[in-house]
């Protein structure tokens, strides 16, 4: 896993574990609960969905495969 896709799998957890806990009825995120209540941990959650996996994350196997050619190739600046 490159840095990029580590990166986006931790901001997509951190929102999932935030959304987990104000639907429990806690408040994780230091501040008021009407500023981080539904509709602002919402926007987090499918912000960072959307960052995470919409991105070219060559997770699967059949994805890392295609990085390598990409990589081989030339077609791409990853490291």
């Amino acid at each position: 896993m490159d840095r990029g896709t580590l990166v986006r799998t931790i901001v997509l957890l951190l929102a999932l574990i935030n959304q987990f806990l104000i639907t429990a009825g806690l408040n994780p995120i230091p501040g008021s609960e009407e500023l981080w209540g539904e509709v602002i941990s919402q926007v987090f959650l499918w912000s960072a969905a959307a960052w995470a996996w919409f991105k070219n994350n060559y997770i699967t196997a059949k994805g890392k495969k295609q990085k390598e050619v990409l990589k081989r190739e030339g077609l791409t600046n990853a490291k």
